[in-house]
């Protein structure tokens, strides 16, 4: 065999082995809109899609602005899973521009919607907090991935049945850790009100700086509110979120003597190494740091009573923070005034 037809044939056998490991075709695209549902697709779908996500890990869904390359993952989708509920409020214009043909499956459909404490016909967005709607959320998904892809059908619903066993376990794991925290101490306070379906499944008040969405200011009525709760129940610690900056909380906890609990998390999972990781992996999480926050004395020896006149500097700090630009045109008006 001349050396010609020798490279030719290595050249062949090189191509045959690089193509023979390529799939016969692309798998589908699967994409979410936030990474507690994209980790419920992947518990459902395994290796059938692959997956993407467009608010990153750590990202805040409810001011989250699109780029151009979320503009490309929603045009190459299969299929495009969102939580509704008011959660996406940019999502509708991100899908027009896309041109995606994809089909869009609102993952929250089925659900006993709490309606929203701010808003007149809106509704608290953040269903998948309570497990046992962690349920629903994986039927839509099964039922999705079953449209696209029929042949999988079968495979589709044995992963359902493995998922929704582990979803059963972490609702009771999460009931018994709630229930375990003495009834007093039952008042969770935390940086945004995104606990609500938590709170009517496992039994604890929820209080809150923000509402149901971080796209608004801190009222000074909302921290004078907190500082009654706290002072009133004698609640042991406060919580912060993962996505929402912390200073005002800390702040309140300062001012009433009560320690930050722990961060919770809730709009975003945790990096990947973490054990709030997944969403099941999330909610346990929470349950355990809720549980060891608030079954803690107070670590305060006072009586817990403050005087009327008593200005909390969580309180003076919001104003200053509000006055600021206020002070600072008036200071470059006057100079403007005198340099004239």
């Amino acid at each position: 065999m001349s050396t010609r037809m020798s490279r030719c044939c290595l050249l062949l056998g090189i191509w045959l082995g690089v193509t023979a490991g390529l799939p016969a075709q692309e798998l589908p695209l699967v994409l979410s809109t936030a990474s507690m549902i994209d980790d419920i697709a992947r518990n459902i779908g395994g290796a059938n899609f692959v997956y993407d996500v467009i608010v990153p890990i750590g990202g805040d869904p409810h001011i989250y602005e699109p780029t151009p390359r979320d503009a490309h993952k929603c045009n190459e989708a299969a299929l495009i899973l969102r939580n509704g509920l008011t959660f996406e409020g940019w999502l509708n214009k991100l899908i027009e521009n896309s041109g995606t043909r994809a089909e869009v499956v609102t993952v929250s459909k089925g659900v006993a919607a709490i309606s929203s404490q701010q808003y007149t016909n809106a509704t608290d967005p953040h269903a998948w907090m309570d497990a046992s709607n962690g349920v629903i959320y994986a039927q839509n998904i099964r039922d999705a991935m079953i449209r696209l892809a029929p042949e999988l059908e079968a495979d589709l619903v044995a992963s359902y049945e493995r998922y929704k066993r582990a979803v059963e376990e972490t609702d009771s794991y999460v009931m018994r850790q709630i229930s375990s925290i003495p009834a007093e101490k039952r008042i969770l306070i935390t940086s945004h009100d995104a606990f609500q379906y938590f709170g009517r499944r496992y039994g604890i008040q929820l209080e809150a700086v923000l509402g149901t969405s971080t796209d608004a200011d801190v009222q000074t009525s909302d921290i004078r509110r907190l500082n009654e709760v706290i002072r009133s129940t004698r609640v042991p610690a406060v919580f912060i979120e993962s996505t929402i900056n912390p200073r005002i909380l800390q702040q309140i906890a300062r001012d009433n003597g009560v320690v930050v609990g722990g961060k919770l998390y809730a709009d975003s999972l945790g990096d990947s190494d973490t054990p709030a990781g997944t969403y099941l992996g999330m909610l346990r999480y929470n349950a355990d740091v809720i549980f060891a926050g608030l079954s803690q004395e107070r670590a305060d020896a006072g009586d817990g009573h403050h005087s009327a006149v008593e200005e909390p500097s969580s309180i003076t700090w919001l104003w200053g923070l509000l006055l600021a630009p206020i002070v600072l045109a008036v200071v470059v008006f006057l100079v403007r005034m005198v340099r004239r």
